[in-house]
């Protein structure tokens, strides 16, 4: 549909494929190509985002680009806290689903009747911005009433950035289908252009109009989805606009690192990245989300009562072959741990042999862990306690049996080496 297979590409690994290796670019290439060539015979010159007017690069207007570059930030961040806000309060509403997909639509007709670039993708408004066809926009709205100045244009516009964010995150959410795309590309793309009419209306002689239009769509879709690649290829691909590069780098970057500066993952995916649902490119708890806890529990561990003697004990050492051993009550609750060091002094010296009961060697763990917790928690808990070894015990306090930091180590050593090949 955008006839941009190095932005599909990079869609892909930055969204879709987060860390996949170089190997995966193979594939992914030749199905960016398959795909643009198809579009092109099918869909001939009837691409649905492709700019033809556009304005030629001038370094004298940098200060614009890194101005939008904070600007779309900002809006990026603005534009994701909405969202978040609205999902809060769809999700909060006792409402059955069609309840809410009814107050969604009465939302969404109010915001359309009242300001028609918000229906749809937007692309046509878009490229109205890039045509210099902005009356035609207003034309359609309420706005068309009152005498349309400078001025009018600019509240329209503003209206229309701030709205937009509420437009598509009562669509996603009250039971619509889509997502932030096609939106951030057309809220930066108002964004870019409401950036130009104020600076026209201070004053500023050639302001290039449809370029910071374009870069506008690059720094919204940077700020708003993480992905600056995407972003950049996109738009130079869109817009044939490889002599934009500068500008396209400039803004995408600096929008891509004021949304990193708020939230080092997005905050649309931040709960599913916690939860190990998907991958991020912090690739060492990507591995480690893909190990699960049950896996590593000893259920064989050796296990002995507090009341048994300590002849029992020296037993179940002599017959065993653990290191550890969980002291339990006769409700097979954990009530402490003992260790071949912990009893080793006591075994060879006859004079502390006989008098001693079980209660008296053993001791209380480190730390406990649960079923429920992660991999990745749990190497935390070997780490700050600096063991080796942990009893896992449910809820109510029973011993399910010892987890070892060395057999999730050599696991994520075997995930790690197979990711490799």
């Amino acid at each position: 549909a955008f006839n941009a297979p190095i932005a599909g590409v990079m869609f892909a690994f930055e969204i879709l494929l987060t860390g996949v290796v170089f190997t995966d670019f193979i594939p992914l290439v030749v199905a960016a190509v398959c795909g643009s060539l198809l579009s092109r015979i099918l869909l001939q010159e009837d691409i649905l985002f492709r700019f033809h007017t556009r304005e030629a690069f001038d370094y004298r207007n940098l200060p614009y680009y890194l101005i939008l570059g904070i600007v779309t930030g900002l809006y990026a961040r603005y534009f994701l806290m909405v969202s978040q806000k609205v999902e809060h309060f769809i999700k909060g509403l006792k409402m059955s689903r069609l309840r809410k997909a009814m107050l969604g639509g009465a939302i969404l007709s109010l915001l359309c009747v009242l300001f028609p670039p918000l229906f749809g993708e937007g692309y046509d408004t878009v490229k109205a911005f890039t045509n210099g066809n902005t009356n035609s926009i207003i034309e359609n709205s309420l706005f068309r009433y009152f005498d349309i100045k400078e001025w009018t244009i600019i509240v329209f516009l503003i209206c229309v950035c701030l709205l937009k964010a509420f437009a598509t995150s009562f669509t996603i959410f009250s039971g619509g289908n889509g997502g932030n795309f096609a939106p951030s590309l057309f809220a930066g793309g108002t964004v870019g252009f409401l950036f130009a009419v104020i600076c026209q209306q201070i004053g500023f002689k050639d302001v290039p109009v449809s370029n910071l239009v374009l870069v506008g769509m690059a720094g919204a879709m940077s700020g708003v989805l993480y992905a600056p690649l995407t972003a950049i290829f996109l738009i130079a691909e869109s817009s044939f606009g490889y002599d934009l590069f500068i500008p396209l780098m400039i803004v995408s970057v600096i929008s891509y690192l004021i949304a990193k500066w708020f939230s080092p993952i997005s905050p649309e995916l931040k709960s599913l990245a916690d939860q190990g649902k998907i991958f991020t490119n912090q690739h060492d708890e990507n591995l480690l989300f893909s190990l699960h806890t049950e896996d590593f529990i000893d259920r064989y561990s050796q296990t002995i009562n507090e009341n048994a003697s300590i002849e029992e004990l020296s037993d179940l050492v002599k017959n065993g072959n653990k290191n550890f051993f969980a002291v339990i009550d006769n409700d097979k609750k954990l009530r402490g741990i003992l260790t071949l060091d912990d009893i080793r002094p006591y075994f060879f010296n006859d004079e502390n042999y006989l008098p001693l009961t079980i209660t008296k060697i053993m001791r209380a763990p480190a730390a406990f862990i649960h079923p429920e917790d992660k991999p990745r928690e749990i190497l935390q808990v070997f780490d700050n306690t600096g063991t080796w070894s942990l009893p896992v015990v449910d809820q109510q306090n029973i011993f399910l049996g010892f987890i070892s930091k060395s057999s999730i180590l050599m696991s994520y050593r075997q995930l790690l080496k197979g990711y490799s090949n």
